[in-house]
């Protein structure tokens, strides 16, 4: 009622700027619901990056939580086309802000009936909105429908995927601006599960008192996170009560850390793959029953893969020349996909487009292999692939294994230019808080891991690493920075 009141008519873009909480949520259904467009803005984007998204966009209002304010005030001159700004708050929280055609969420609300009739329209109207990240080039909009969003909903509820019920209880730490929390708050919705939102605090006391006091049986969220509840729990000598299940995505999970909190808490960690572009979930990494007769040991192998595609999807991997390779588990090239989720196009973008989509499939700029059980395993982004003497080094593999040593909190390995061999793999180490790792036992620590060519020419500390809106390290910042950087080896 509020938005018909506002003026919002079917097909227009409102914008939303905020946290997981209950506002969020509830504009994810009102927004689409009466045929609008729910645009999910990441607000860790580059001032440059949200003016061009909200412009590209043409959103015609912006939903924005206390947090981001500010955030808007310094972008407001440049978003011609907003007609107004809705704080996610009540009267008594409202900010005084520079924000032209400011507006309570709860004053907005409150004056309208509580019963709507929701109208009916084509299946394949647009529903919601994201962008990615940009790290190259402008961001690109991925438009999903309203067919394209159930159907994804009901795969990623099925039991080979995230396996939601009423008797479940789902904290997605991953945002609600990530492409939708990865479809969760529909699934949680099209499967009566309880959806425990955390808003802006990530902690890992924070967390870890949410999961406890909301009896949390399972998380979705990147690594990241789960790498700092892992420290808290240590630190703090704590484990779970109800949480059994972690699903990570947006980076590869080491071996380290599903073996850790399996051992250490009795919770199973596995891969979700997707991209902005598929709406997200492609891939889920929980074990078959032909996996589960495998040691424990291998189990835990598969785990490390990014899983098998969800009903619904279909992948490929292809050489250079388009040609389709094997499904052998060796044999790796560049991962294609298709589905109902899957863009057929990007929002206004001719030219992107014409680049991503070749004869129905997705160019996911994804190196990986598949093998004969279907599981997937991402190798590299394409442009992060290590090029030594003619043999390909994978970066994730590199890194994975490095964090793997206790004194190493994050790893990034990037090629570095060298003579002889093309490239040759740097590491870049974050030691652990308290810890002082040496270049002589990283390599050390490496050594019977790896091949030989793979073993890193050297290995230099840093005390942060760069990352990218959505988490992931930068490997375009981190180069900037070792601009200057030369291998002793070289």
């Amino acid at each position: 009622h509020a938005l018909t009141r506002l003026g919002v008519e079917k097909g227009d873009r409102v914008a939303t700027l905020a946290w997981n909480g209950y506002r969020h949520f509830e504009l994810y259904f009102a927004i689409s619901g009466i045929g609008a467009v729910c645009h999910t803005i990441n607000p860790r984007l580059f001032h440059d990056q949200l003016t061009y998204i909200v412009n590209h966009a043409e959103d015609k209002y912006i939903f924005v939580d206390l947090t981001f304010v500010p955030l808007l005030e310094g972008l407001a001159a440049d978003l011609p086309k907003v007609k107004g700004y809705v704080v996610m708050t009540d009267a008594v929280h409202m900010p005084t802000s520079s924000l032209p055609n400011l507006l309570c969420y709860e004053d907005l609300l409150a004056p309208e009936a509580e019963v709507y009739d929701w109208p009916l329209f084509d299946e394949l109207t647009a529903s919601s909105l994201c962008y990615t990240s940009g790290t190259t080039g402008e961001p690109k909009g991925s438009l999903y429908s309203h067919r394209s969003t159930v159907l994804h909903s009901f795969s990623v509820s099925t039991g080979e995927a995230l396996a939601c019920s009423s008797s479940d209880t789902l904290l997605p730490v991953v945002p609600m601006f990530h492409v939708n929390a990865w479809g969760m708050p529909y699934a949680c919705a099209m499967n009566g599960v309880k959806l425990v939102l955390p808003g802006a605090d990530y902690s890992g006391a924070a967390l870890y008192e949410l999961i406890e006091g909301e009896g949390v049986t399972k998380a979705a969220g990147v690594p990241t996170i789960w790498f700092m509840l892992l420290e808290y729990l240590r630190n703090e000598g704590k484990t779970f009560s109800r949480l059994n299940t972690v699903v990570a995505g947006g980076a590869a999970v080491p071996r380290s850390m599903i073996e850790a909190f399996q051992n250490e808490h009795g919770v199973d960690v596995y891969h979700a793959w997707g991209m902005t572009e598929t709406s997200p979930v492609g891939t889920t990494g929980r074990l078959s029953a032909a996996d589960k007769r495998l040691s424990k040991e291998e189990q835990v192998s598969i785990k490390c893969k990014q899983g098998r595609a969800v009903y619904g999807l279909d992948m490929k991997i292809v050489d250079d020349d388009g040609q389709e390779l094997p499904r052998d588990g060796k044999a790796f090239g560049e991962l294609m996909v298709r589905g109902p989720w899957v863009i057929g196009a990007y929002f206004e973008n001719q030219a992107a487009t014409a680049a991503a989509i070749e004869d129905g499939w997705f160019r996911t700029g994804d190196v990986a292999r598949l093998d004969s059980a279907g599981h997937m395993q991402i190798v590299d982004r394409s442009k992060d692939l290590i090029k030594s003497g003619g043999e390909w080094i994978s970066s994730i593999d590199l890194e994975n294994l490095a964090v793997g040593h206790p004194e190493v909190a994050e790893a990034a390995a990037v090629g570095m230019p060298h003579p002889h061999w093309g490239e040759r793999p740097l590491l870049v180490v974050v030691a652990a808080e308290g810890a002082s790792p040496t270049r002589e036992g990283m390599l050390a620590y490496l050594a019977d891991k790896v091949a030989k060519i793979w073993m890193p020419d050297d290995v230099i500390f840093m005390d942060e690493l760069p990352h990218t809106a959505t988490g992931k390290i930068s490997k375009l910042q981190l180069r900037e920075k070792l601009a200057d950087y030369r291998l002793p080896t070289a």
